[in-house]
């Protein structure tokens, strides 16, 4: 089982924040985790202002009611709501990212789960991401759910997508995936994208695909996939190995609407700076786009698991 005492649930009490309060309550409940409710007030902000109010247990009950299937509900019954710890907490910073940043610093929180937005294009460029930028950020791993259009529903985890790159990032996003298999009662999908090449024009042999240039490569990294699922996973979860050809981000989210994902589990380096902005990521374009929950596993700082470890900056050469 997954080791979290500490459970941040940021909220600005929109749609998609309580799309992520069912993922943050079921895992409090599961773990018997103390469950932080923040709400990040602007300091020139009207303290009375009626929007800023927590909700009590009772229109927490009523919410999750409203939001949980009757697939879902053998998971997580409302009335277990009564076994979590809250801790609701006002913060004021002209930064909302920040201030969920510092908040998890001085409170050593173990998991955050918050809701995303899932803006593209000219406004996201213009306005940029809390979300983004707590994923790239926070010391622990980051659960994400995407706000989505039409009346909110929360559909049961089943498929867990986890994309590997062979890194030992990948290696402890699988370890997390494993976990979170055995508490949602899910199956594995392990995607492995062998970044799309682009060939010179006086190339000419009608070859386009690294598939065709070296046809054993499909071969070579499936034994690979598999000894790694050996290691990691054993055969106690049922797994399904594919191979893409592409951009990794882009085919990560292709294949959550082609093959039924629920959840990503993925890993991300942790690039900052003037190498982040260079290379871009790969893990936050699938938390951008990525239809379903993504849980991010990060390269440095905390591990969920027992016994595992994170690679630090200085160990890290990849």
């Amino acid at each position: 089982m997954l080791s979290i005492k500490k459970i941040l649930f940021p909220t600005d009490f929109s749609r998609g924040a309580n799309l992520a309060l069912l993922e943050a309550l079921f895992l409090a409940e599961q773990h018997q985790a103390e469950l932080h409710f923040v709400h990040i007030v602007d300091p020139y902000d009207d303290p009375n202002n009626p929007t800023h109010r927590f909700p009590t247990v009772q229109e927490l009950t009523a919410l999750t009611k409203d939001l949980l299937s009757s697939e879902r509900l053998p998971a997580f019954a409302p009335e277990k709501l009564a076994s979590v710890k809250l801790v609701t907490t006002f913060e004021r910073h002209l930064s909302v990212a920040t201030a969920i940043l510092s908040y998890v610093e001085r409170n050593d929180i173990d998991l955050i789960v918050m809701g995303t937005h899932g803006r593209r294009g000219l406004r996201h460029l213009l306005l940029g991401s809390v979300t983004e930028e707590v994923v790239r950020f926070a010391p622990c791993p980051v659960f994400t759910v995407r706000d989505q259009k039409g009346p909110m529903t929360v559909r049961p985890i089943r498929r867990i997508l986890v994309p590997v790159d062979f890194s030992e990032h990948a290696r402890q996003a699988l370890a997390h995936a494993k976990e979170l298999a055995s508490l949602y009662s899910a199956e594995l999908q392990i995607l492995h994208v062998f970044e799309e090449v682009t060939h010179p024009a006086f190339y000419v042999s009608g070859k386009t695909s690294i598939f065709e240039f070296m046809p054993q490569i499909q071969t070579e990294a499936t034994k690979q996939i598999q000894q790694l699922l050996d290691e990691v996973v054993g055969n106690r979860y049922p797994a399904e190995i594919y191979l893409k050809e592409g951009h990794p981000a882009q085919e990560i989210v292709n294949f959550v609407g082609d093959h039924g994902t629920d959840l990503i589990v993925i890993a991300t380096h942790g690039l900052t700076g003037i190498e982040h902005f260079l290379l871009g990521s790969v893990t936050e374009k699938v938390v951008r786009m990525a239809a379903c929950p993504v849980f991010t596993v990060k390269g440095f700082g905390k591990s969920l698991v027992p016994g595992t470890f994170i690679i630090t900056a200085s160990e890290d050469h990849t």
